[in-house]
């Protein structure tokens, strides 16, 4: 219920998130028999007979979620869809649909507009999706973009993040921890350009990095992949706020434990010199960095066969009792509790 008026304020720091959207949708009751499943997933379910319909929606914010003075408004435009297809990827559906809506300061141009549609009109394109509605208002504070996608999967196809076993192996889409380092790599010369305007961004050396930060891609290609395979995961979560964070969700709703292998996390090349070059801890940087878009999910070990040796997925570690707690077992085999270091959009400044 919510609180009397004179009741001590709460401050939504301490909530997080996740927290704070538990704590406003928990009276919230289901009155449609066509909802399968409403808030804390990836995507809500819609059940219309034997399909399945997903949708899920996320709001990106000026000066929270970009920074427009090295965020090009084209690649703000397919981030904000990418952002979205990949919690439909994580449902294992296929995403159809979306809708955008600005809301959009009067300093910006209808050509800085026009900048913004072409980028969302590639991801459409590429990930083969329709614009189908939207809506647009004024902002006194800069610009907010909120996307909502729509997909579907056959019921039987839906991958929950609820589903998973002790004795499941831990797998991961990719390579992680590149995204939160191409952002401090454009902080950083966002500084050295605001003290010497002219000095030149020098970005040559983290192509990768500053790609995987700007430009990412949803990952579609591993749910048709995983198809391919004949796999289907026991649960499924995308990483868009750093991996420690997507494994205690998975944990938490599954009722398990997990062991996480320091030396199985895979890192680009580029992630370890840069870690190197910036003196920060590479593990670190992929439990807590986020934006990464991969796909980490939990699979039998009786589909190991199916997976090993592919490029594209590594198994990073098993789902336990949960009694045994989560944890990550380090390169000298000690164990050490995994805590949520991720992003957390209700953090004090």
């Amino acid at each position: 219920m919510l609180k009397d008026k004179n009741d001590q304020r709460t401050s939504l720091s301490e909530l997080g998130e996740f927290g704070l959207i538990k704590h406003l949708t928990k009276y919230f009751a289901i009155n449609c028999d066509t909802t399968e499943k409403a808030v804390g997933d990836d995507a809500a379910v819609l059940e219309f007979g034997d399909e399945q319909v997903l949708v899920t929606t996320d709001l990106l914010v000026e000066g929270v979620h970009f920074d427009l003075s090295y965020m090009p408004l084209k690649h703000l435009g397919y981030k904000a869809v990418m952002v979205n297809l990949s919690d439909v990827y994580a449902m294992n559906g296929t995403a159809t649909q979306i809708t955008v809506s600005i809301a959009i300061s009067n300093r910006f141009t209808l050509e800085a507009l026009e900048e913004l549609y072409a980028g969302i009109q590639l991801a459409c394109t590429n990930y083969k999706v329709d614009l189908v509605g939207g809506d647009t208002s004024s902002s006194t504070k800069g610009m907010l973009v909120s996307v909502t996608a729509i997909g579907k999967a056959p019921k039987q196809d839906v991958v929950y993040r609820n589903g998973a076993k002790p004795n499941d192996l831990l797998v991961v889409s990719g390579d992680l921890g590149g995204a939160y380092l191409g952002l401090q790599v454009l902080e950083r010369e966002k500084q050295v350009f605001e003290a010497n305007p002219n000095a030149q961004p020098e970005l040559e050396n983290y192509s990768y990095i500053v790609e995987r930060q700007l430009k990412p891609e949803a990952r579609k290609d591993i749910i048709m992949l995983l198809k391919d395979l004949d796999v289907k995961p026991t649960s499924m979560i995308d990483i868009s706020d750093g991996l420690s964070s997507e494994i205690l969700h998975l944990t938490s709703q599954s009722e398990v434990g997990c062991n996480l292998y320091e030396d199985k996390i895979p890192l680009d090349p580029q992630v370890i010199s840069t870690c190197e070059e910036f003196n920060v801890d590479a593990t670190t940087i992929a439990l807590s960095g986020g934006e990464d878009y991969e796909l980490l999910f939990t699979i039998s070990q009786d589909d190991f066969d199916k997976i090993k040796g592919n490029p594209h997925l590594t198994v990073i570690g098993h789902m336990t009792d949960k009694s045994e707690g989560v944890h990550l077992v380090t390169r000298g085999n000690q164990k050490v509790e995994i805590t949520a270091q991720g992003w957390n959009a209700m953090k004090e400044e």
